[in-house]
């Protein structure tokens, strides 16, 4: 008998961020616009919430759920800011990341055989998953409608191997953000179909110029909803792993159960730390977009300059122009403008072939190291 790992793993590569990202160890002088890592240091009150628990040695395990004063501080946030409310006692979760929380719902409600829906272009993360667990992606094309959702196209893909309809807005890799009539016509379709919600808000505090649309906020929906959010993006806490999975709690007696035997429960000086960030710290995302949205405009009209067609984006930190027309797949142009021109960025494929012909370029960088890499990326459209 031969040993082998399950086979479904060898059809799942590294992800397309990645592998330009881990590139940049060959091409030191690059500028790198490929992560979604903000450039700003986490805040000076939550590294002293967690260095604070170190010091009182709070670093035991906790409930699998999770600190109950974190669990009441979430529902406390959400309520008061987007209000919709879950039970801290049965139905919120931390996570270590929103990542987790993502794995926890698909590793509890897929079977064999079962569909998720996905608008695409998406983020990576999703449909590694899905397949390692016999379940089959099926994708909700949104380039010719702005981006934005149809709820007509959605019906049409509802079948009665639909298990879930997955969004995550504002979007990762487009920056764009749901309209509340275009989400209002999406509950009206999910509300009347047998399918879980899964929606991944992990930038609700990254949207621009309005307050964030949330799927939480629909009654009709909350009984089949997760919602998921987190720290890493709004707080500039990516390496703190700290996320949060909310819903009805038929579903949550049976995710705290992938939960124990995952991870245990999330780190524990985070989880004090994250206190702090949701109740001292809550105007510090609208310190940062303020310097995402000045990054934002100064990327757009760049790229516009260049020739590009790019849709404005609305929320997150990512910009999405399309780069057809030089007739070369996103991963040639990408692998050209990192070698020739020494800009790094990811290729549109990474998010699905529906972002085939796209370049994703992350602004949470300062605006130096945007002005010297778009000068770069200049030049090199320029001798194309």
């Amino acid at each position: 008998m031969t040993v082998r790992i399950n086979p479904r793993l060898t059809e799942i590569s590294i992800s397309g961020i990645r592998q330009f990202s881990n590139q940049l160890v060959n091409y030191p002088d690059a500028i790198n616009l490929t992560i979604g890592q903000p450039d700003f240091p986490t805040p000076d009150e939550v590294k002293e919430g967690a260095i604070r628990a170190i010091n009182e040695n709070k670093t035991g395990y906790t409930h699998n759920a999770g600190l109950i004063d974190l669990r009441h501080t979430v529902n406390e946030f959400f309520t008061n800011k987007y209000g919709f409310s879950y039970d801290p006692e049965s139905e919120i979760i931390i996570t270590n990341g929103a990542s987790q929380a993502i794995d926890i719902i698909f590793r509890t409600i897929l079977e064999e055989g079962d569909e998720v829906i996905l608008p695409a272009p998406i983020y990576t993360g999703y449909v590694p998953i899905i397949k390692l667990l016999g379940a089959t992606p099926v994708f909700l094309d949104t380039t010719d409608t702005g981006f934005q959702p149809s709820a007509e196209r959605l019906a049409s893909l509802i079948t009665d191997k639909t298990k879930a309809v997955l969004f995550n807005f504002p979007s990762n890799p487009t920056g764009v953000a749901i309209e509340q009539a275009q989400m209002d016509e999406l509950a009206e379709v999910l509300a009347t179909h047998d399918v879980f919600t899964i929606s991944d808000e992990i930038y609700s505090e990254n949207t621009f110029f309005r307050k964030h649309c949330s799927f939480g906020a629909y009654p009709e929906l909350r009984e089949k909803l997760f919602l998921v959010h987190g720290l890493s993006k709004s707080h500039s806490m990516t390496g703190w792993r700290i996320g949060f999975l909310m819903a009805d709690k038929e579903w949550m007696q049976h995710c705290i159960k992938i939960q124990q035997y995952n991870a245990i429960c999330a780190s524990v000086p985070s989880q004090y730390a994250a206190i702090e960030a949701l109740t001292t710290c809550q105007d510090t995302p609208a310190e940062m977009n303020k310097a995402y949205i000045e990054r934002r405009n100064y990327v757009y009209r760049r790229l516009l300059d260049m020739g590009l067609e790019v849709t404005e984006p609305t929320g997150a930190f990512y910009i999405f122009p399309s780069i057809e027309k030089f007739g070369m797949t996103s991963f040639e142009f990408a692998t050209r403008l990192l070698k020739e021109a020494g800009v790094a960025a990811v290729p549109g494929s990474a998010f699905t072939q529906y972002g085939e012909g796209y370049l994703r370029i992350s602004y949470a960088y300062s605006m130096e190291h945007l002005e010297e890499g778009l000068n770069r990326m200049e030049k090199f459209i320029a001798s194309l």
